[in-house]
């Protein structure tokens, strides 16, 4: 009902004479009315004066009872008043109440009806709109009282309803043009404005009124309160308060403010119900007696009256308390409709005034209390309308005073979450014992929360947990919907999370409100199991809760992007919040173990100096102990009792209630205080103890009227009795005081206490209950929790408030795993568009803050979560790939595999895998076990060909870059020889996994799987894998560490750990130990060839990191190679590359170059299976390791090289590049590389090659003719040849080596000399005839040659010669598997042997400086070999070449004298006789007559008796004649 303030544009008169007009002919149209039109009575007496007349007294009697007098009276004040303007120019210049008087008379009027006030209150609205009532009007203070008395007590008689409510409509109009659309507001008193309001707002509460008036008329009240309120910001708070307290001037009136939901008449006065009164004198806001049923009528006139002042803080204050008065829950008087109409005009109130409310104590007082308080139990109505009203107004009030109402959010923040959290399923019955039974079964729990903190990380400790808060009846359907918008509301502001953390979380007293807020939003986020609401309406709860969590997370990111503020000087410094925290998660273990077990607990708080740490003289340990129990508001309050009144704690008891201060305060009071910090024990016992404590300390404070100790332990007892008696609703017959006083008698000291003492007790009891802890459920218990609650405000300090920075790391620490989990399943399971944007976008925001707080673990959670979306993990990913359809698409070849179809159709996979990629992409840094999924992604998509080409390869020494197979046919182990044949090719057919006829097997792809496969191969595109591959190598050690750890396990997984299960299986299923004998091999499984390229291309890239990642490898590398056969071929040589790959690098590393020997080592103990098909990759890497000569150093380094190298002699495209290495070695020029230490190393590896040329001959088999004898020039007899010559060649570099060592001649004989000589023996028994007879040649060339170093006096060698050299020689030639492989060169060979071991025996014995030394034995040795050949082939022509040589060993024995025959004159010594004797006795064996024929014997003569020695014939018969 509002009108523009727009002025008319017509004179001020002539719209007063109109509307004069207007009203005076209503007026007329009334029968009653027009005959008081035309009586004209002559009344004034000025007019008789003036004429000189008498004037006799009218009969007043007659007048005031006759209506049609006043109706006269009524019409005549507007005639006078047409009069009065008539003869005036302009109408400013008349007082406004005169003007406008006759208008309010017959608003007032008990004789007018409806349509004539209507025209009144039209005619005032006309005064307001042309300016008439103007601020400049003379008098308006005057005209202002008069007017609010006129509509707030507007009378006339009572029509149709509809007409009255016109008249009751238009009052609302004019009270809305007085205060809110013309200039005449700020005039108006404070009664005035009291009066107005009190109008408009019951009218607004009038039930009986039609809906559209109820609304008009609060919409006018809401319009008014925001202008009213609205000057708030215009006032002096400082004043405004000092003159609401200090005020005595008495103002004009009193002020009767009512609200009524129920009025007989329309047109009577408002009557009230409840009636709140603003004293005129003191300006004090009272509120009177309830029971009173109407304020007395404020009547007056304009002449009585004396201008009021403008109005300000008392008349807001005013309104305020009458409105939150109404919100009363427990006031039965108020309907929900009514508190609803008051919950609009107080949230427009505190709209209005915004901040600036919270600088008026007053205003502020009633919000705090008792505003809260109603608003806080409205918040549980069962009236949707209600409901949503209060928390609108709760949201107000915290956006408007949050700095003031500490702890009255922290109770709404708790309690809402109580109720929108989803019930606990299942709770054990035993839970019960923490939740004792209250006394007061009767009381109905209403669910108010607790004001006490319950801390919900305390259950991650193994104790009790604190006592939980009474259940909640959760909030369903659309009361949590309202209540969830609301706390969203609330928590929307950036730095909302911010002040939770500091203000609660980090205060002991308080609840950790974030946790808790957080907690319950992750868990909002899923599914509520046993929720009642729609599906819709579950899942707008849903995405409210991660709406506050993504703003949360966005909030957080900001101020780590350096949007944040400085923390305030004069707020608590940030670190003593981070140790108050800590402190306080102290205290709620501490206070959990005590729960548990106290003595657990007391130990635990001494451990962390929580008690005791404050002793002194002053405070002894138990003071200390008794100060941290009654200060922790943590504990179980029933189990403290009972433990502070055992009777081993007796001193702890008095401690604790020594610190409480009793002085003059009444025995109850005492008590009270006493009994609310623990629960009294149930043991009448410790029931005693206690109160004979409290019976000492309290008397000690000196109480007024008792006389003993005795008399305090009776009256503490008799509280508790009387308590009990008068609230317990099992008790029936309540105790009376008569009752109460006779059971006290002569108790104090044998006198009786005084009525008035016990009286005292009695009521205090009464009035107010002993309410234990652990019972306060129900309307009593959220009243001792309000009481609580303002008690704690008092002292709680400040709400602080600052978008600040410095506590994000801990918060995020606190809640990162739940919260990321929470937007993951947001992720995956919600299909809104905008949903799984917000929830990406969240994705990115956890990850930049993991990289800004420097928190790996969070990173690989965002990581983890999001792999799991992509639907790219595999559990069981198969080690052998099908046969996939590849197709061409563009020109390009497309495999299409069912996962690039299945995952083609997973778009939100398909969106994880895009987000995760680019947020790893750059962020490699920060990820460490997040590598396993990557990695593992990696490997699926490999299997499945959808990799960039790069990732497919691997490189090699040999072919350079090759791709990885997918199948195992491609690389086998080389089969056996066979002679081929149908059964041969038809078996080879059979074993084949992948041969031709699997190639028809192949599905065709459809179009559709076809576009599927595109869609991935697009997705993957995006990921940009190839980019993060790449950027691995400028990983930080840490993170490429975690990288390479997380490929082995993958490897690991696929490889050692699959062949232990799978041979465990086999061993069980076929009760047998052969599957771990090496007879069980894994199939070629590619993935694991993929990861191990991978792993050792990427450490090959990061050489400055390999002494961190090497043992990573060498493990995964050792434990392949170890159990080399029971892998594919083809990972074992991939292994054996990577192993020489990372030599290479090792080689440049001074600290690791040990490791390359190590690696070396491992590779020379392959199996000789293995190593032959490795053989090639062998000698490429170490002729690649041996490129840098520093490597080798020492001879057992030489050693180890040459011994990997000696595995690769019998391959036969490896043997060439080893010997060609070899080679170089000894050859002269820049190449060349001899040293001592390599010396018998090369020896070694050339008489491999010598043994792989005969390794070569094949055994001829009965009834086959093979031929026996490669030729000459095959590659492994030449190998073997020149292995031979240059053993031989070897001879010239012992000199040199002996000159720069200065080594004497036995050392030279043992280091170079025997060495060489032993394997050119050694090698002439090869079964390869050129290179045994070259060995042999070689042999007697190096034996009897001028550079064979040894030292001549000593015989031990020249024996060592004989024994160790050409004795095994001969005897290995005379053995028949020797003869087996050359029968027809072998008779050669023994021939060139013997013809040695002569020449030998003559070079090193038959010489004239060694005709001293005994050769006897050596001799008769050489015989018996000389024996042997000639018996062993039986050919002529060994036996002539034998006997031939031995001719010349004779002779030239007997020309040094050495083998003398005996004469006439026999001059021999017995060395020589001993010798002859031996010789001729030995050759007679084979020989009969040798030895004669060649030295004749000269004939002696002896005794008849004696027989001559050697008469019998030199030749014998069946010997073959000599030539």
């Amino acid at each position: 009902m509002t009108s523009p303030a727009t002025s008319c544009q017509v004179s001020k008169k002539h719209v007063l004479l109109s509307e004069i007009l207007a009203v005076t002919s209503v007026m007329r149209k009334n029968s009653r009315w027009a005959s008081g039109a035309h009586t004209l009575t002559a009344r004034d007496s000025a007019l008789a004066r003036d004429l000189g007349l008498r004037r006799s007294t009218p009969n007043t009697n007659i007048q005031k009872n006759g209506r049609l007098s006043q109706e006269a009276d009524l019409m005549g004040g507007f005639q006078q008043l047409k009069r009065t303007i008539w003869d005036v120019d302009d109408i400013d210049a008349l007082p406004l109440p005169a003007l406008i008087g006759p208008f309010f008379a017959l608003i007032r009027s008990p004789l007018s009806n409806g349509p004539i006030t209507s025209a009144a209150l039209s005619a005032l609205h006309s005064f307001f709109v042309c300016n008439l009532i103007s601020a400049t009007s003379l008098s308006l203070e005057l005209a202002l009282v008069e007017l609010s008395s006129t509509v707030s007590h507007c009378k006339f008689e009572a029509s149709d309803s509809s007409g009255d409510e016109v008249v009751l409509l238009k009052i609302m109009t004019v009270i809305h043009d007085c205060i809110v659309t013309s200039s005449v507001g700020p005039f108006l008193g404070d009664v005035e404005i009291c009066e107005m309001l009190e109008t408009v707002l019951t009218t607004a509460c009038q039930m009986r009124l039609s809906e559209i008036l109820r609304r008009s008329a609060e919409s006018t009240m809401v319009s008014i309160v925001r202008t009213i309120f609205g000057r708030l910001h215009a006032f002096d708070p400082t004043a405004e308060e000092a003159r609401l307290l200090n005020e005595e001037e008495p103002q004009h009136g009193e002020i009767s403010m009512s609200v009524s939901a129920n009025v007989t008449d329309a047109g009577d006065s408002l009557q009230v119900s409840e009636e709140l009164t603003l004293s005129a004198q003191h300006h004090a806001v009272s509120l009177e007696d309830p029971e009173r049923s109407a304020a007395p009528e404020v009547e007056g006139s304009s002449h009585a009256l004396s201008p009021p002042r403008p109005y300000g803080l008392p008349a807001l204050l005013e309104l305020l308390r009458v409105l939150v008065n109404i919100l009363d829950p427990n006031d039965q008087v108020h309907t929900d409709s009514t508190r609803l109409t008051a919950l609009g005009i107080l949230n427009a109130a505190v709209e209005t005034s915004g901040t600036v409310m919270s600088d008026y104590p007053s205003l502020s007082a009633l919000i705090l209390d008792p505003g809260c308080k109603y608003l806080f139990q409205l918040a549980r109505s069962d009236n949707s309308l209600v409901l949503q009203a209060a928390l609108r107004a709760i949201t107000t009030v915290f956006q408007t005073m949050r700095k003031h109402l500490k702890l009255q959010q922290e109770l709404y923040l708790a309690f809402s979450i109580d109720r929108l959290a989803a019930p606990p399923q299942l709770k054990p019955i035993s839970s019960k014992k923490n939740n004792p039974t209250s006394p007061r079964p009767s009381t109905p729990a209403t669910g108010t929360p607790i004001l006490g903190p319950v801390d919900t990380e305390l259950e991650l400790d193994k104790g009790s947990p604190v006592p939980s808060r009474p259940p909640v009846q959760p909030a369903r359907g659309d009361t949590r919907d309202l209540m969830l918008e609301t706390l969203s509301q609330l928590c929307r502001h950036p730095s909302s999370m911010v002040d939770l953390y500091v203000n609660y979380d980090c205060d002991i007293n308080c609840e950790n409100l974030f946790e808790r807020l957080i907690e319950f939003l992750t868990k909002g986020v899923y599914p509520w199991q046993y929720s009642s609401a729609s599906d819709a309406q579950h899942l707008h709860s849903q995405y409210l809760c991660l709406d506050l969590l993504l703003a949360f997370v966005d909030d957080m990111t900001a101020r780590a992007e350096g949007r944040s503020e400085p923390w305030p000087s004069d707020f608590i410094l940030p670190d003593s919040l981070i140790q108050d925290k800590s402190r306080k998660k102290l205290v709620l273990t501490g206070a959990a173990r005590f729960n548990s077990k106290p003595k657990i607990g007391i130990a635990f708080l001494e451990e962390n100096k929580l008690i005791y740490s404050d002793l002194s003289p002053e405070v002894s340990r138990t003071r200390s102990l008794a100060i941290f129990l009654k200060s922790c508001t943590r504990l179980d309050k029933r189990l403290l009792g009972d433990y502070i009144s055992k009777p081993d704690n007796l001193e702890l008891l008095k401690e604790f209630i020594g610190l409480f201060d009793f002085k003059d305060k009444p025995i109850a009071d005492a008590m009270r205080e006493m009994l609310e910090t623990f629960r009294l024990p149930g043991e009448s016992q410790q029931i005693a103890r206690i109160t004979e404590t409290f019976a000492s300390i309290y008397f000690a404070s000196g109480p007024a009227e008792i006389k003993t100790e005795d008399a305090v332990y009776v009256l503490a007892y008799s509280v508790i009795m009387l308590n009990t008696d008068l609230h317990n609703p099992q008790i029936r017959k309540r105790m009376s005081i008569e009752d109460y006083q006779r059971n006290l008698r002569g108790v104090n000291d044998g006198t009786n206490f005084s009525p008035e003492f016990l009286q005292s007790i009695y009521d205090s009891i009464r009035k107010r209950e002993i309410v234990m802890p652990e019972e306060h459920t129900g309307q009593l218990g959220f009243e001792y929790a309000w009481k609580e609650l303002l008690t704690r405000s008092r002292q709680s300090g400040p709400f602080l408030m600052c978008n600040s920075a410095l506590f994000d790391l801990d918060m995020f620490k606190t809640i990162w795993k739940p919260l990321i989990s929470a937007i993951a399943y947001a992720f995956i399971s919600f299909d809104d568009d905008y949903v799984i944007q917000r929830a990406i976008s969240g994705f990115r925001q956890c990850a930049t803050l993991a990289g800004h707080f420097h928190l790996p673990d969070v990173f690989d959670f965002v990581v983890v979560s999001l792999s799991q979306a992509t639907s790219l993990l595999s559990e069981n990913l198969p080690t052998q790939v099908p046969n996939y359809p590849v197709v061409e698409v563009e020109g390009q070849s497309v495999t299409v595999s069912s996962l690039s179809v299945k995952f083609g159709t997973n778009f939100k996979g398909q969106l994880a895998a895009v987000v995760l990629f680019n947020i790893v992409n750059g962020n490699g840094n920060a990820l460490r076990e997040g590598w396993t999924q990557i990695f593992e992604m990696f490997q699926n998509l490999f299997m499945h060909s959808l990799l960039p080409t790069r990732m497919l390869q691997m490189e090699d020494f040999l072919g350079g870059v090759t791709m990885i197979p997918l199948r195992g046919g491609q690389h086998s182990r080389p089969a056996p020889r066979s002679d081929g044949g149908l059964l041969s090719t038809l078996s080879s057919y059979l074993m084949t996994p992948y041969g031709a006829s699997s190639e028809n097997l192949v599905p065709e792809a459809t179009d559709t799987e076809v576009e599927s496969t595109m869609c991935t191969i697009d997705c993957i595109t995006s990921c940009r894998l190839d980019e993060l591959y790449a950027q691995t190598i400028q990983l930080d050690s840490e993170a490429l560490v975690a990288a390479i750890r997380a490929l082995e396990a993958l490897a690991h997984e696929r490889t050692i750990t699959k062949w232990k299960q799978e041979s465990d299986e086999l061993t069980t299923a076929f009760n047998t130990s052969s599957a771990g004998d090496g007879t069980f091999t894994l199939p070629y499984d590619p993935a694991s060839v993929f990861l191990l390229e991978t792993m050792v291309s990427i450490t090959c890239q990061t050489s400055r990191y390999i002494e961190d990642l090497w043992p990573i490898l060498f493990e995964h590398l050792s434990a392949l190679l170890s159990a080399s056969t029971h892998y594919s071929v083809l990972l074992i040589e991939r292994a054996v590359v990577a192993l020489l790959r990372l030599c290479l690098i090792l080689a440049q590393q001074k600290t690791l170059r040990d490791q390359v020997y190590v690696s070396l080592d491992l590779i020379a103990g392959l199996p000789p299976i293995v190593a032959n098909s490795v053989a090639e990759q062998i000698v490429a890497g170490v002729t690649l390791i041996l490129q840098n000569r520093d490597i080798v150093s020492s001879q057992t380094e030489w050693n180890l090289v040459f011994a990997a190298l000696r595995s690769t002699t019998s391959h036969p495209e490896a043997a060439r590049s080893t010997f060609d290495l070899v080679l170089s070695f000894v050859t002269d020029g820049q190449s060349q590389w001899m040293t001592p230490d390599n010396f018998n190393g090369l020896i070694t590896i050339l008489d491999e090659f010598a043994n792989s040329a005969g390794q070569s001959i094949m055994i001829p088999q009965k009834g086959r003719r093979v031929p026996s004898q490669p030729p000459p020039n095959a590659p492994p007899i030449e190998r073997g040849r020149r292995s031979i010559d240059i053993l031989y060649d070897m001879k010239r570099f012992i000199a040199p080596f002996a000159e720069s060592a200065g080594l004497q001649t036995g050392q030279v004989w043992r280091q170079y000399c025997l060495p060489l000589a032993l394997s050119l023996s050694k090698q002439s028994t090869n079964p390869s005839r050129l290179v045994r007879h070259t060995a042999i040649s070689q042999l007697q060339r190096l034996l009897l040659g001028p550079r064979f170093v040894y030292d001549e006096n000593d015989h031990g060698q020249v024996e060592e010669i004989f024994n160790s050299i050409i004795f095994p020689l001969v005897d290995e030639l005379l053995k028949p598997q020797v003869q087996q492989f050359d029968p027809q060169g072998i008779s050669e060979t023994r021939l060139r042997a013997s013809a040695l071991l002569c020449k030998a025996f003559m070079h090193f014995e038959v010489r004239e400086d060694r005709t001293k030394s005994d050769i006897r034995i050596l001799w008769i040795e050489i015989l018996d070999l000389l024996d042997r050949l000639i018996n062993a082939g039986k050919t002529e022509q060994l036996y002539e070449a034998v006997s031939e040589s031995l001719k010349n060993v004779v002779l030239v024995m007997n020309a040094a004298n050495i083998l003398v025959p005996p004469s006439q004159e026999d001059q021999r010594d017995e060395h020589q006789r001993t010798l002859w004797t031996a010789t001729q006795a030995r050759l007679e064996r084979f020989l009969p007559g040798f030895l004669t024929e060649v030295i004749p014997t000269p004939q002696l003569q002896l005794p008849p008796s004696t027989p001559v020695p050697g008469s019998t014939s030199a030749v014998p018969a069946t010997a073959p004649s000599t030539a």
